[in-house]
C-alpha cells in the first residue's frame, strides 16, 4: 500500500480498478512552408471542426450537468473562434512561414502561459481551458485521435495527468468513481464540474500518473486529498464511505437554515463567484447572497475593454438570479498577477505593489467610468453593493466614490433609470486601511476583508513560492489583530464586516472571526461548496465561547499555537 497526499477538490470517498489516460502525443514539426493559403485553409477547417466538436460536448455536458457548467464550453467555443487568435496564427503562416499546426501551437501556448502566470488561482486555472481548446484544434489539423472516455463501461478511477473541462464532462458517473491527476486544484473547471456530478477527485499529486498502474486499486478520499494505491484494508474505506454519505445527508438539513450559533446569534454565509452563471445553483448550497463577484472575469475572457451592455447584461443576470439578497461586486481588480490579452501593462519589478485595481481604474476614468454606470444600470434588478478593491488611502476611496456619484449625476441626466438604494463598500486587503479601518468606516457601508493579499501583504510573503509558504499563516495573532482593528473600526460607525478570501470557509479558523472584537463578523463569503459545512459548523458553537477563544488566540505568540487552541476547542465540542 502507497498513500499520496494531494488537493481534496471534490468531497467523496471511492475506490475502483485505476483507468489511465493518456496525453496525445502531438508531433509538431518546425519546418517552413510554402503554400500559406493551404496552411490557412487547414486552420480555417480545424476551426470548424473543433467548434462543430465543441458543439456536441456543450450538448452532453448539458444533459449531465445542466445548464450552468455547460457554459463552460461556450467560453471554449468563444476561444475558438477568436478572431484574434486566428490572426495571429495567420501572421504566423503569412509572415514566419509557421506551419499551421506549430503556428497554433504557439498562439496557444503563450495565451496559456498568460494565465498560468497569475496568482489568482481562478485565473490561472484557466489556462487548463485554453489547452483543452489548443488540443482539440491541433487533433483535427493533425489527424490525431483525442482519449475516448466515453467508452469506460466498467468501474474505474480515472488517472491522469490533468483532465481537461470537455474530458471531464464527458465522464460517465456510473462508472466512473473518482479521478486524480498530477497538477490541478479546487478551483479549475475540472474540479468545479466534478463538484456538481458529486464525483471524488483529487489533485495536484505530481507523479500519480508514474506511480499508479492500470487496474491497480486506487482509494480516494476527495475532502482530505488522500489516496492510496493497493489499500491493505477495503472495509476500512467501505465504512469511511458510509460515514461520509451520512454526512452528506444531514448537511443538506442546513440549505434553509440560518447559520445561527446556539445562543442565537445570526451571520450571513455568502458565495465567492467568478462569473454570471456561477450564479445558477447558489439556492441549492444555501447561499445567503454574493459576498464577491470578481468582475476582472468579464474583461479577461473578452478580446477588448466589455462595453457598458455586455456588462449590464452580466451584472443584471446575477442581481435577478438573487433577487432577496445583496450581490457585491468588485470593480475591475486587474493587474499584478492577472493580465488582460488586449492591454500591455508597463514593466514593472514589483506589479503586485504597482499599478492595478483601484490605481488603474482611478487612471484610466473612462474604462471605471463605464464599469460604475454598467453596475447603476443593472442595480434596478436586485440588491447591489459596489465595492472598490486594493483601497491603501482616504483620497482614493474618496476619489473613486466621487466618480460614481459623477456617474450617477450622468445617468440622471440621460433619465436613465438605477437604484437609489446602492451599498457602498471597500476591501480591507492592505495593512494601511486595516489600521486606520475606523477612519475608512465614516465613508462606506461594508468592508470586505480579502484576506488572500491581507495575509501576503502583512508577512510579505508570496504564496505561490514553495520556499516560503509556510510564512502564510491565515491564523497568526498578527493577522488576526489586523482583522480585529478592522471590526472595532468598523462598529464605530455601523459599519457591516465581511470576509470574503480562502480564510473564511476555513474550519480552523471560523470559530475565531466569530469572536473577534467581541462582534465578529458579520458574513463570510467562501466558495459555495464550503457554504453548509460553515453552516453546520456555525450552527453547533456558541458565540459567547467564540469572544473567549478569539481573546485567548489574540495572547498567543505563533500561529501554531492558535491552530492547536482551535483544535483543542472544536475536539472538546466534538466537531472534528
Amino acid at each position: 500500500m502507497k498513500q499520496l497526499k494531494g488537493i481534496g477538490a471534490s468531497s467523496g470517498i471511492n475506490y475502483a480498478k485505476a483507468f489511465i489516460i493518456e496525453p496525445p502525443i502531438f508531433q509538431i514539426l518546425e519546418d517552413k512552408i510554402k503554400d500559406i493559403d493551404f496552411e490557412i485553409k487547414k486552420v480555417n477547417e480545424s476551426i470548424k471542426s473543433t467548434i462543430s466538436q465543441l458543439e456536441v460536448i456543450k450538448n452532453i455536458a448539458f444533459e449531465r450537468l445542466g445548464e450552468d457548467k455547460a457554459s463552460i464550453f461556450d467560453a471554449h467555443i468563444q476561444i475558438a473562434q477568436d478572431p484574434e487568435i486566428k490572426s495571429q496564427i495567420e501572421e504566423l503562416i503569412k509572415i514566419e512561414n509557421y506551419n499551421s499546426a506549430s503556428a497554433t501551437n504557439l498562439v496557444f501556448n503563450n495565451m496559456s502561459e498568460m494565465f498560468s502566470s497569475m496568482d489568482d488561482a481562478y485565473f490561472k486555472e484557466r489556462a487548463s481551458d485554453v489547452i483543452d481548446v489548443k488540443n482539440r484544434m491541433l487533433s483535427n489539423l493533425l489527424n490525431i485521435k483525442l482519449p475516448d472516455i466515453m467508452s469506460i463501461n466498467s468501474d474505474v478511477i480515472i488517472v491522469a495527468h490533468d483532465l481537461s473541462p470537455s474530458e471531464t464532462a464527458m465522464l460517465n458517473k456510473k462508472f466512473v468513481k473518482g479521478f486524480v491527476t498530477n497538477i490541478g486544484g479546487r478551483t479549475s473547471h475540472a474540479a468545479i464540474m466534478a463538484r456538481t456530478m458529486e464525483i471524488p477527485a483529487v489533485l495536484g499529486l505530481n507523479n500519480i500518473t508514474d506511480i499508479v498502474k492500470n487496474d491497480q486499486i486506487v482509494a480516494i478520499d476527495g475532502s482530505a486529498g488522500i489516496v492510496e494505491i493497493n489499500p491493505n484494508n477495503i472495509k476500512e474505506w467501505e465504512d469511511r464511505k458510509r460515514i461520509f454519505e451520512k454526512e452528506k445527508i444531514e448537511l443538506k438539513k442546513y440549505v434553509d437554515k440560518k447559520a445561527t450559533t446556539l445562543d442565537n446569534h445570526t451571520v450571513l454565509v455568502e458565495a465567492n463567484i467568478g462569473k454570471p452563471s456561477d450564479s445558477d445553483n447558489l439556492n441549492q448550497y444555501g447561499a445567503d447572497g454574493v459576498g464577491l463577484y470578481r468582475s476582472e472575469f468579464l474583461y479577461m475572457e473578452a478580446s477588448n475593454w466589455p462595453d457598458i451592455d455586455n456588462q449590464f447584461n452580466a451584472y443584471k443576470y446575477v442581481l435577478e438570479k438573487q433577487p432577496n439578497n445583496l450581490v457585491i461586486v468588485r470593480t475591475l481588480d486587474i493587474g499584478g498577477d492577472k493580465k488582460l490579452p488586449y492591454y500591455t501593462f508597463e514593466h514593472e519589478d514589483n506589479p503586485f505593489l504597482g499599478y492595478r485595481a483601484i490605481r488603474l481604474t482611478l487612471d484610466k476614468v473612462d474604462i471605471f467610468k463605464t464599469q460604475l454606470k454598467a453596475l447603476l444600470k443593472a442595480s434596478k434588478y436586485g440588491k447591489l453593493g459596489i465595492m472598490f478593491p486594493m483601497i491603501c488611502t482616504i483620497d482614493e476611496l474618496l476619489k473613486a466614490k466621487e466618480i460614481l456619484e459623477k456617474c450617477k449625476n450622468e445617468l440622471e441626466t440621460e433619465k436613465i433609470e438605477f437604484s437609489k438604494d446602492i451599498k457602498v463598500g471597500m476591501m480591507i486587503e492592505i495593512p494601511s486601511a486595516a489600521l486606520i479601518a475606523d477612519k475608512f468606516a465614516k465613508y462606506v457601508d461594508f468592508f470586505s476583508i480579502g484576506t488572500n493579499d491581507l495575509i501576503q501583504y502583512t508577512f510579505a510573503v508570496d504564496r505561490m513560492s514553495p520556499k516560503i509558504s509556510h510564512l502564510y499563516q491565515p491564523n497568526n495573532p498578527s493577522l488576526l489583530k489586523a482583522i480585529e482593528l478592522t471590526i472595532l473600526g468598523a462598529k464605530k460607525h455601523n459599519v457591516s464586516v465581511a470576509m470574503c478570501g480562502e480564510m473564511a470557509g476555513d474550519i480552523m479558523s471560523i470559530p475565531i472571526l466569530l469572536g473577534l472584537g467581541e462582534k465578529g463578523l458579520d458574513a463570510f463569503s467562501m466558495s459555495s461548496s464550503s457554504i453548509l459545512r460553515a453552516k453546520k459548523l456555525i450552527c453547533n458553537l456558541k458565540h459567547k465561547e467564540c469572544i473567549e477563544l478569539a481573546k485567548k488566540a489574540l495572547e498567543l505568540e505563533t500561529a501554531q499555537q492558535v491552530n492547536d487552541l482551535v483544535s483543542n476547542f472544536l475536539k472538546s465540542k466534538k466537531l472534528i
